[in-house]
């Protein structure tokens, strides 16, 4: 169940990364060139969204599946922090990847309470902007290539 678990967290996070950088371009451009925010801009922002909370929960998944989990259960959290990898994925990726999605939602949902275009876009762009360079820090990019 692992492998199959981490094939789809490590691939579906390519669609976390592209559905997001289409939704911060969206909104930096909506919000430079004065655009009506419209029926499209809201499904970006939404899909974006969802997609994002569907890798988080494949993620939890595989973090309480990952043999990672049980060498934290067995040695404690003392030996985890001093392993650089271990640390990196049992505490930092998780974690920051929590405040990522935290700050997509709390993006989308900020955003649907402002009335006019120009708020709604600087909104969606500052915080998916945030949760974008927030996964970039934390993604183990030697894994990925």
């Amino acid at each position: 169940m692992y492998a199959t678990v981490q094939f789809i967290h490590s691939y579906w996070a390519y669609l976390v990364l592209i559905v997001l950088f289409v939704a911060v371009f969206n909104a930096i451009i909506g919000y430079v060139s004065n655009k009506e925010y419209g029926a499209t801009n809201f499904r970006i922002a939404l899909f974006t969204l969802i997609i994002s909370h569907i890798q988080l929960l494949i993620g939890i998944i595989l973090y309480f599946t990952a043999p990672y989990f049980s060498v934290l259960l067995e040695k404690g959290m003392g030996p985890v922090m001093a392993d650089p990898t271990l640390r990196l994925y049992i505490m930092e990726h998780p974690l920051m990847m929590i405040i990522a999605v935290v700050l997509i939602t709390m993006g989308y949902s900020k955003h649907k309470s402002k009335l006019t275009s120009k708020p709604k876009f600087k909104t969606l762009a500052i915080f998916y902007t945030l949760g974008l360079l927030i996964m970039l820090s934390r993604i183990p990019w030697s894994l990925w290539f």
